[in-house]
């Protein structure tokens, strides 16, 4: 089963080889993107071995959801030792994501 996962934009895209599943988790995609993963491969009648390769829309986007998804699709990969794509079809050992633009990082105060 090939996944895919689009965390770029306040809409999260999951696609399990021709099922396309969207969701909006506003501030509570750290916590609730990989419960959602597993409950969509059950519906399914999947489990996280049944993946047998991962694509993961890099960006440009939201600093945070690709930070997240970033950390979900390399974790399953390695795990699972499966394969990894960005979204132009290239296979990474990790993804590293595309921001589109430097990271808006605060100066420390003191």
């Amino acid at each position: 089963m090939d996944l895919y996962l689009d965390t770029s934009t306040p809409e999260t895209i999951l696609k399990l080889n021709d099922q396309e599943y969207r969701q909006v988790f506003a501030n509570d995609l750290a916590e609730k993107l990989l419960q959602f993963i597993h409950d969509k491969l059950q519906e399914n009648h999947k489990d996280w071995q049944d993946i047998t390769e991962i694509t993961f829309m890099s960006g440009p986007g939201s600093f945070t959801g690709l930070r997240i998804g970033a950390s979900i699709v390399n974790t399953l990969s390695h795990e699972l030792n499966i394969p990894l794509k960005d979204h132009h079809g290239n296979i990474h050992p990790i993804i590293i994501p595309e921001y589109g633009r430097p990271a808006n990082i605060s100066k420390p105060k003191k």
